[in-house]
C-alpha cells in the first residue's frame, strides 16, 4: 500500500477511534464528572458535595494559571528589535503564591476533616425495626466505625465469591440472596465485608464510596436509602477472567414489602431443608433396605 495513502486512512481511523471510545466509556463510568448521589444515602451525597468543593477549587486554580500565563505570552511576546528583559524574582509575588497555597490547602483540610465523620459514620436510622418512625441522633466521629446512633440499623454480612456477591440477612432464619440486595427504605444499613477467595470490592456509586473484601479480614462501611428503587455496581477490583460479570444491585422497598420479601425466603429455605431432609432419611431407608436384603440372600444361600 502507498505509505501517503496509509497514512491518509490512519488520520482518518483516529478521530473516529477516539469517538467511539469515548461513546463507550459514558455508561462505564460513575457519573460523568462528579460521583453518584442519587439515592439519597448521607454518605454518598457527602462524597459528592467535598468532591465538587475540590473540583471547583482546581478548577478556579488552573484558570487562573492559564489565564496569567496567556495573558503574559501575548503582552510579552518578542518583537522585531526587542531585547527580553533579564527578571532575577518579584518578593512579593513569590510570597502571594505561596501564601494563596497555603490558604487554599488548609481550607480543603477542614473541609474534609467537617465532612468526613459523615461519610465514615454511619446516620440514624429514620425507621425501627419494625419499620415505625424514629427520632433522628447525630452521628458522632470515631477512628472506628461506631454503633449506629440510636440502636437502630440492619447488619448484613456482604461475601464476596468469584463471581458473585453472596448477602446474609440478620435473623435465626439466616435468609440470604446472591447479586441483589433488598433493604428497607429508611433504615441505616450497615455491612460486614468479606472474601472467600480472592480481593473483590463493594462499590454501588449512588450509596457511597467503594470497600474492598478481603480474604480473612473484615471491612465495614454503611449507606441509608431514602429514595424507593434499584442501585446498581459491581466489583470494582479486578477479581480474574469473569470480573465483569460480577454484578450487584440493592433494592430499596417499603419496610412492609421488605418484610414480606423476608418472610418468604425464609420460608421457602425451611421449606427447602424440609424436603433436603425428607430426601436424606428416604436414600438412608433405602440404603438399609438394601443391606438387609443383601444379607437375606447370603443367609439363604
Amino acid at each position: 500500500m502507498d505509505p501517503s495513502r496509509l497514512s491518509k486512512l490512519l488520520l482518518g481511523a483516529v478521530p473516529a477511534a477516539l469517538v467511539a471510545l469515548l461513546a463507550t466509556a459514558g455508561p462505564a463510568s460513575a457519573g460523568l464528572l462528579f460521583p453518584e448521589s442519587g439515592g439519597g444515602s448521607p454518605s454518598a451525597a457527602d462524597i459528592r458535595t467535598l468532591y465538587i468543593i475540590i473540583f471547583v477549587i482546581g478548577l478556579l486554580v488552573f484558570l487562573g494559571v492559564e489565564g496569567v500565563l496567556i495573558w503574559c505570552l501575548v503582552k510579552y511576546r518578542a518583537k522585531r528589535g526587542r531585547v527580553a528583559a533579564q527578571i532575577h524574582g518579584n518578593t512579593k509575588l513569590e510570597i502571594g503564591w505561596t501564601v494563596g497555597a497555603a490558604v487554599i490547602l488548609v481550607f480543603l483540610t477542614i473541609a474534609t476533616f467537617v465532612m468526613l465523620p459523615g461519610i465514615k459514620n454511619p446516620a440514624a436510622s429514620d425507621i425501627d425495626a419494625n419499620g415505625n418512625p424514629v427520632a433522628s441522633n447525630a452521628a458522632f466521629a470515631t477512628t472506628d466505625q461506631p454503633k449506629v446512633p440510636g440502636g437502630h440499623s440492619m447488619n448484613i454480612e456482604v461475601n464476596g465469591k468469584q463471581y458473585v456477591w453472596q448477602f446474609t440477612y440478620p435473623g435465626d432464619e439466616k435468609v440470604f440472596s446472591y447479586t441483589r440486595m433488598y433493604v428497607p427504605v429508611g433504615m441505616t444499613i450497615t455491612l460486614d465485608i468479606r472474601s472467600d477467595d480472592v480481593q473483590h470490592s463493594w462499590w454501588i456509586p449512588e450509596l457511597g464510596g467503594k470497600a474492598d473484601a478481603l480474604p480473612g479480614y473484615t471491612n465495614k462501611t454503611w449507606f441509608k436509602v431514602t429514595e424507593e428503587g434499584v442501585y446498581k455496581g459491581q466489583c470494582a477490583e479486578l477479581c480474574g477472567r469473569n470480573h465483569a460479570n460480577m454484578l450487584a444491585e440493592v433494592v430499596a422497598m417499603p419496610f412492609d414489602e421488605w418484610q414480606d420479601w423476608y418472610d418468604t425466603e425464609a420460608q421457602e429455605i425451611e421449606d427447602a431443608e424440609e424436603f433436603a431432609a425428607q430426601q436424606r432419611e428416604q436414600m438412608q431407608g433405602s440404603q438399609g433396605a438394601g443391606s438387609s436384603s443383601t444379607e437375606s440372600d447370603t443367609e439363604s444361600e
